[in-house]
């Protein structure tokens, strides 16, 4: 059965959003970070040279939706003063971690 689960999970990593992927990425390891650090670091790979220094504001709505979304999966936490917020409900500056078993 822990095979079985293990392939849907593989499914899952393989249809995941380049922005959810990007989020994981930087969470590895156990950092902890700003959505809007992830989303200069979307930024810069994909720059063009005719791009501002403010396009990294494009991809930030993107990076908190795909974090609600992880969120919700159970696979990060989104930290509201240094405490896990509820995905559903929270405003404010916020840090992203992975889910802390």
């Amino acid at each position: 059965m822990s095979a079985k689960n293990g392939k849907k999970d593989g499914k899952k990593d393989s249809k995941l959003d380049p922005v959810a992927e990007a989020i994981l990425a930087a969470l590895a390891g156990g950092a902890v970070v700003a959505p809007d650090d992830v989303a200069k670091s979307i930024a810069a790979a994909r720059a063009k040279p005719s791009d501002g220094p403010g396009l990294w504001r494009r991809y930030l709505p993107a990076v908190k939706q795909q974090a609600v979304f992880l969120a919700r999966q159970g696979r990060i936490e989104i930290l509201r003063k240094g405490q896990p917020a509820d995905p559903n409900d929270f405003r404010g500056l916020v840090k992203l971690r992975l889910k802390t078993t």
